[in-house]
């Protein structure tokens, strides 16, 4: 039976939902993300134009888009709005959070757990429930872009028009979009991928192939929303899932951050004592930024927490050594 394992750390809450020991979907929510359905209250910062593309800011300062306009609402008017889109990571405008007009009073959704109807684990506990389900493993397939499958490989890039994923290998080409279809429905689902997704297959002209691996993606997605075209004769195949949030393969593209938390939830399962964290520099800069969590991982592990630099480590190489 799926369960969905969620575990609050430091700088991000995750979350799997594990069948038979492993991940077969996951999502992170980052600390301070307002979740997409929450409603809140902003003021309006600017009109925009034409109707179109005005921006509110709540009390924190965080700016939303509102694509919709604010209807008649003046600039400097409170208004309410929903969260229709969180945050994506990226200096570009069109990437800060999305909202639109909300008429209901403000709420912020309840935690992860309570709207995956998940188990909260204990952090750091005895055990690394989600790391023996393959957390670690999902993170350097976020960071890399790649994973492999019997006979094949995917390679899975973030742009901004769409999520493409490319699939290539030794098998023939019949056997290479079947299992090339499957793989990709599932990394879709493990990298909590939304929006515009573009798999590229291997050109098949036997129809029955071509429908036997949208047979085998409609499986994988089933009982999730999205929309599908049909494989094309150059093998595309186009998928549409609501954007909700960043992908777990576009907050990687945020490197630094992104491995800085990793690093952290390796260090929090390290016997109690006093630590050093050694990692690429930019990621020891980001970490040397950000005390609050440097705090909060000296509170786990009972001990202080020293930081070096070491410019031969790769960024996901950072570990933890005894003081």
């Amino acid at each position: 039976m799926p369960e969905w394992l969620v575990e609050h750390g430091i700088g991000e809450t995750r979350a799997a939902l594990v069948e038979g020991g492993h991940i077969i979907e996951a999502r992170v929510e980052l600390a301070g993300a307002v979740p997409a359905g929450s409603v809140l209250q902003a003021r309006l910062t600017s009109i925009g134009q034409n109707g179109r593309n005005a921006v509110a800011t709540d009390e924190g300062g965080t700016q939303y888009l509102l694509p919709q306009g604010a209807g008649r609402t003046t600039q400097g008017s409170t208004l309410n709005i929903e969260v229709t889109r969180e945050a994506i990571p990226g200096s570009e405008p069109w990437k800060q959070p999305i909202g639109r007009l909300a008429d209901g009073p403000a709420r912020i959704l309840p935690p992860l757990e309570q709207r995956l109807e998940g188990r909260l684990l204990v952090f750091p506990g005895r055990r690394d429930e989600l790391g023996e389900a393959g957390w670690n493993d999902l993170i350097a397939e976020a960071a890399t872009g790649t994973t492999s499958f019997a006979g094949g490989q995917l390679r899975l890039s973030a742009t901004p028009a769409m999520t493409l994923i490319d699939v290539d290998g030794p098998s023939s080409p019949a056997e290479l979009m079947i299992g090339g279809a499957m793989n990709a429905a599932q990394a879709i689902l493990r990298l909590d991928i939304g929006g515009n997704i573009g798999v590229d297959l291997p050109t098949v002209h036997e129809k029955s192939v071509r429908s036997s691996a949208v047979d085998l993606v409609d499986q994988v997605l089933a009982g999730t929303r999205f929309e599908r075209t049909a494989i094309n004769g150059f093998g595309f195949l186009q998928i549409v899932r609501p954007r909700l949030r960043a992908s777990i393969l576009e907050l990687a593209q945020d490197r630094m951050a992104f491995e800085a938390r990793a690093l952290l939830r390796r260090a929090a399962f390290e016997p109690p004592g006093p630590k050093r964290l050694v990692g690429h520099p930019a990621v020891i800069g980001l970490l040397g930024d950000r005390k609050d969590w440097i705090v909060q991982l000296a509170r786990q592990l009972g001990g202080a927490v020293e930081l070096r630099s070491a410019g031969a480590l790769p960024m996901s190489g950072g570990y933890a050594e005894n003081v």
